[in-house]
């Protein structure tokens, strides 16, 4: 259903919601719960956070969501989308040194993270049928049955990742070592950020802190003319919206649809010519 971390966060505000109406006498439903959001005074990005983590539970139980909808729509129109603070990027050679001295497991994710510049959630929950072509030269993953994965159209372009270059060598010796799993690693998120925190090499930094440097070392690429790559493959290896006119081969989810072979169907979305420079 949801990440670990994500049940477990929609879980704490669920309860806070809850002894919140109860002290007013209030129903636990989502005009209560469009209330307690604004009433909490966080910033703006915060209480866009609640709403829709409010929304998604109330939607999970088949109750009405429509007032939380509402007010995420009006709170995204007001520019509570834009984050106010970002992670600090992880230099490549930094999270190398560290992912390198860990178990085969946490460093196969973080070298995964890097290269697709992925989210440390996204990747730790990968099993290793997901891993559909693992070779020296060339690592394909199918991000379908992920947690947030499974909430988007199967036959989005960003669906899969090609792993090029350098480091798959690497990937896939380490994949080796730790098939099969039904999860990479028990890792959370949560548990990264803390022993991160406690490695003084590491404490500026945070889970985000992998694709947000991954992210900016091929823009670094792109800039220098060392990389040269359409923008559009750079939103679909990150697994953002891909903007039209992006100059990246654009199918529609109904042409990929008749796409029987997964692995030529990855190499066709071309986010390999971006791993090759991470």
């Amino acid at each position: 259903m949801w990440a670990e971390t994500t049940l477990r966060d929609r879980q704490n505000l669920w309860r806070r919601f809850d002894a919140w109406t109860v002290a007013r006498g209030l129903p636990t439903n989502a005009d209560s719960a469009s209330l307690f959001v604004l009433a909490t005074q966080v910033r703006p990005q915060g209480l866009l956070s609640y709403a829709k983590a409010l929304s998604a539970v109330f939607g999970h139980m088949g109750r009405d969501n429509h007032p939380l909808r509402a007010l995420a729509s009006a709170l995204r129109a007001a520019g509570a989308a834009i984050p106010c603070a970002q992670a600090e990027p992880i230099p490549r050679e930094l999270l190398l040194r560290w992912a390198r001295a860990q178990e085969s497991s946490v460093c196969l994710a973080a070298l995964v993270a890097w290269k697709t510049a992925s989210r440390w959630g996204e990747v730790c929950a990968l099993s290793s049928p997901q891993f559909l072509l693992v070779t020296p030269q060339e690592v394909i993953i199918d991000w379908f049955r992920t947690p947030k994965a499974r909430k988007r159209d199967p036959f989005r372009p960003s669906r899969f990742a090609v792993v090029q270059g350098d480091l798959t060598s690497e990937i896939a010796t380490l994949f080796q070592e730790c098939s099969p799993f039904e999860k990479l690693t028990e890792m959370t998120t949560e548990a990264l950020d803390v022993t991160w925190k406690r490695a003084p090499a590491m404490s500026a930094f945070s889970a985000h802190s992998i694709k947000r440097g991954a992210a900016t070392f091929i823009f670094q690429k792109l800039a220098s003319g060392e990389a040269v790559v359409p923008a559009a493959l750079v939103d679909r290896l990150t697994k953002h919206e891909e903007k039209e006119g992006g100059g990246a081969d654009k199918f529609s989810d109904t042409t990929l649809r008749y796409g029987g072979d997964l692995v030529a169907l990855a190499r066709a979305l071309r986010t390999g010519e971006v791993t090759r420079h991470l």
